[in-house]
């Protein structure tokens, strides 16, 4: 191994040790437990240079927020100073939405910035008028959360940042814990360049993209050159919002072209251009069977055309918080499509749905905030059968343990296993989905943010589509179905049942 390889293979190892103490010193279950959050490396140009495998929707969204969070520094006179650090969520810069706050901080050497590193976790409550910030209802922005411009870490901004969150005691928590990984990332990079010097590790970063690209263009010289089109739709009440995409494959790279897509809408359901980056590269990244870094090098194969004032490039200021989580996986499906037309090893289509659950209420004088996302079944493959009950796609959290969320929230669960006979059938059936359910011990606030209720997972080669996504709420005995998107009350001891969608199936069944 090369020198330039042990050094690349550091600073990949210097973005997952950030994740490890990022997760290990937040306060949130969401952190902690479910590891929603993700950690990087960067060059003084914002090129990521290394990252940590985390939550795929975060990692290639630090291509465009790393560009954007530069580009606003240089055109706002902001200078990162050493030991100073700067904080965003604006999704319109940070490339995912408001729950997921951004951290960046320079590395200095000899007076001069040498590198960056960056990490973006997912508070849980960011302010607005919902328990968790995913607001179901929004028809702006604004109406989501708190929106921090990128802005330079002081007490008084954590002060104004806190004072705007519902629970301000798990939220500094899990902000220390994201400033605490930076530094631990800045130490890190300082011992690198202690043991190899800044010279050689510049190079040898420079060696690392390119390996990185060369790989990458070579993966694509076995794939069929040619344009391939799919379309596939989001759920808005009864009405289909479609994504269309044209990816045109040659050995120079992948052009992914969202023409036809519908256009921006006053609904959260809208994706940021780092979203729509991120959904697409996760895809292609995955068809590929090479053993390829996750870099910039990766990521300059990929051009993204997406009209402006469309789903998946909005104005700025239209709700976006589904989107990271709604439309990114619609985007990945729609992208997974295109490619089966030429790559039989592609899979049908997974649940499709992260199953977004937010929770809230007042416990005495506190406020608190819980969420969660749900897995389901991944689709059958072209050698054998989905898995069951897992994330997929560009959800990468896991789920919070039942002990955890009892022992800390006042609700417990019912129900918490999988659901029988959910999957497509086919010659490699779809993995099933999972029903969880819980009972609520005081008023408490919902509001989901799903997919999949209507419109079922896709197959392929004849397979049979998965089941659709159901949730309920039992009181009083009754048991009333609820729509994919929503917010409402629950009073004491009202249940709520998820059933998430099973994968889809590869094949006709003989």
């Amino acid at each position: 191994m090369t020198d330039w390889e042990i050094i690349g293979k550091a600073t990949q190892f210097i973005a997952e040790e950030m994740g490890v103490a990022l997760k290990r010193s937040a306060i949130s279950p969401n952190i902690r437990e479910r590891m929603d959050h993700s950690c990087a490396v960067l060059d003084s140009d914002g090129r990521i240079i290394a990252q940590a495998e985390h939550i795929p929707v975060h990692l290639g969204s630090f291509k465009i927020g790393s560009r954007n969070i530069i580009n606003y520094m240089h055109d706002h006179g902001i200078t990162l100073r050493e030991n100073d650090m700067l904080i965003t969520n604006d999704p319109y810069i940070s490339g995912t939405h408001l729950n997921d706050v951004t951290i960046i901080a320079p590395v200095y050497h000899h007076g001069k910035i040498f590198c960056y590193v960056i990490n973006k976790a997912h508070n849980v409550d960011v302010g607005g008028p919902v328990f968790g910030s995913l607001n179901p209802d929004a028809r702006n922005l604004y109406q989501e959360g708190l929106i921090i411009p990128p802005v330079i870490i002081t007490d008084d901004i954590i002060k104004m940042i806190l004072a705007n969150f519902k629970d301000p005691e798990t939220a500094r928590g899990d902000l220390n814990a994201q400033i605490s990984a930076n530094k631990m990332g800045i130490n890190r990079i300082n011992e690198l360049k202690s043991k190899y010097g800044a010279d050689e590790i510049l190079s040898s970063w420079n060696s690392l993209l390119s390996h990185s690209r060369e790989l990458s263009l070579m993966a694509l010289k076995s794939w069929q050159p040619g344009e391939y089109s799919a379309e596939d739709y989001l759920e808005k009440g009864i009405e289909k919002i479609n994504i269309d995409i044209n990816l045109k494959i040659s050995e120079d790279g992948v052009i992914a072209d969202f023409n036809g897509t519908h256009g921006e809408i006053e609904y959260p359901l809208n994706a940021v251009e780092g979203v729509t980056f991120s959904a697409v590269a996760y895809a292609i990244r995955s068809a590929m069977r090479y053993s390829i870094p996750t870099n910039d090098g990766f990521y300059s194969i990929i051009t993204i055309k997406a009209p402006h004032r469309s789903l998946v490039n909005p104005e700025n200021n239209y709700p976006v918080s589904g989107g990271n989580v709604e439309t990114t996986q619609r985007i990945a499906d729609v992208t997974l499509r295109a490619l089966s037309e030429f790559l039989d090893y592609i899979p049908a289509a997974s649940s499709g749905t992260m199953m977004n659950m937010m929770l809230g209420g007042k416990i005495g004088n506190k406020y608190w905030s819980y969420y969660e996302t749900i897995g389901g079944g991944n689709g059958g493959r072209y050698d054998s059968n989905g898995e069951s009950g897992i994330h997929s796609n560009m959800t990468n959290t896991l789920n919070t343990p039942v002990e955890i969320a009892e022992k800390e929230y006042p609700f417990f669960f019912t129900r918490n296993n999988l659901r029988k006979n959910s999957y497509g059938k086919g010659k490699y059936h779809g993995g099933e989905g999972i029903v969880r359910s819980f009972r609520v011990r005081s008023r408490t606030y919902i509001s989901v943010i799903a997919d999949r209720f209507i419109i079922p997972p896709w197959g392929l080669r004849g397979g049979f589509p998965g089941k659709t996504g159901k949730l309920y709420i039992i009181s009083n005995g009754k048991k009333k179905s609820m729509p994919s998107k929503f917010s409402t009350v629950l009073e004491e001891n009202d249940e709520v049942v998820v059933e998430t969608p099973g994968g889809a199936a590869y094949g006709e069944k003989q």
